[in-house]
């Protein structure tokens, strides 16, 4: 379906031209289906709420104690200039998250908030090495996270898995040992291991030692790849890491011969559509080839990156796709099928997850 007229505004709702076997898409509507988010940064996705309260309890000074003022510093909007502009709202969240009493509140926050949107999955990622400014040791961080989600499942029923992101401006070395703790908790929370952080000047290869080491351990992994730098970034995360995953993948559309290769060999991208357009990955919305990927029949997945930070959810990612690319109903639900299938959880399970949500998808 061509897009015409788009709107100008995501708060205002479009209603594209509809085929007969079309079926209206609503907010309602996608907040019901059952949905898995697959790139969601904890350090990305607190509540200003949270980061004011644990400002106070911690004696952090933060830029403001005004509640809009600091939402405005957190949440940089669709006029933010670029990448280092928005990485800005990082400094405040990880001021308030040095201690594992913190720690294990925003991820059981997490839990709840993602499960008023029928979140029936989530893979949550975050640094370790990010929240030692106050001396804890990186076990004790993994511990504090993992407790946190184990119990929002057991409140919210929500299942969850950790994903260990290395950093593409710190030393390789920090990456091995982040590599090291991830393997120590294979099939003890942790799903994958990650890379993350700026792209242009640090390359993906000079960490490959520590995508080898989970690779020689049967452990998944992905990586940042083509958001703020170009498809060299994605051929390096997949041919000298071994990516199962790409997250972003924006940049794809400009190399045709590896887009094939990412699509013949069902590569997943993990698209992030507000967070793009915010670093400016894309300028425009119209710009976004998230439709020329998921018409191309590349795996797509779609996601909020930082649910604070993009003021975002799920739901309202899906309503983007919807009203600026004409995904229709059947169309989201085919690419939630194809976000549970690029899940990184056990086959078996898997298999049991999906068949549930396909039998409730159908009655949609």
């Amino acid at each position: 379906m061509k897009n015409e007229k788009l709107q100008s505004e995501i708060g205002k709702e479009y209603v594209f031209p509809q085929k007969d076997d079309d079926k209206p898409v609503t907010e309602d509507i996608i907040n019901s289906l059952p949905k898995v988010e697959l790139h969601c940064h904890l350090d990305g996705s607190l509540r200003v709420e949270t980061v004011l309260d644990e400002a106070e309890k911690q004696k952090v000074k933060l830029p403001t104690d005004n509640p809009d003022e600091l939402r405005k510093i957190l949440q940089p909007g669709f006029g933010c200039k670029s990448l280092v502009e928005y990485l800005k709202a990082f400094d405040v969240t990880l001021s308030v998250l040095q201690n594992e009493e913190a720690l294990y509140r925003v991820a059981y926050e997490l839990i709840e908030d993602v499960a008023k949107e029928n979140v029936r999955y989530i893979e949550v990622r975050y640094s370790p090495i990010l929240h030692q400014k106050k001396g804890l040791g990186l076990v004790a961080i993994l511990e504090a996270v993992l407790a946190g989600l184990r119990q929002g499942e057991k409140d919210f029923g929500v299942k969850s898995g950790i994903i260990v992101c290395g950093i593409r401006n710190i030393d390789p070395k920090y990456s091995m040992k982040l590599a090291e703790l991830s393997v120590a908790y294979k099939n003890k929370g942790v799903v994958a291991f990650d890379l993350a952080g700026a792209e242009e000047d640090y390359p993906a290869k000079e960490h490959r030692d520590a995508f080898q080491l989970v690779l020689k351990n049967n452990l998944n992994s992905t990586a940042h790849a083509g958001e703020a730098y170009g498809p060299e970034s994605i051929h390096q995360a997949i041919h000298y890491c071994g990516a199962h995953r790409i997250g972003h993948g924006t940049r794809l559309f400009e190399d045709g011969d590896l887009l094939n290769y990412v699509n013949d060999h069902r590569i997943p991208l993990e698209v992030c559509i507000s967070s793009n357009i915010q670093t400016k990955a894309v300028k425009r919305f119209e710009d976004h080839p998230v439709r020329l990927y998921y018409d191309l029949g590349l795996r797509i997945t779609l996601n909020t990156d930082n649910r604070l930070v993009s003021d975002t959810t799920l739901t309202k990612e899906f309503m983007i796709a919807h009203q600026y690319y004409g995904f229709t109903l059947e169309e989201i639900k085919d690419i939630i099928i194809q976000s549970f299938k690029s899940a990184f959880i056990p086959y078996r399970e898997k298999r049991e997850l999906l068949r549930a949500v396909i039998r409730e998808l159908e009655n949609f």
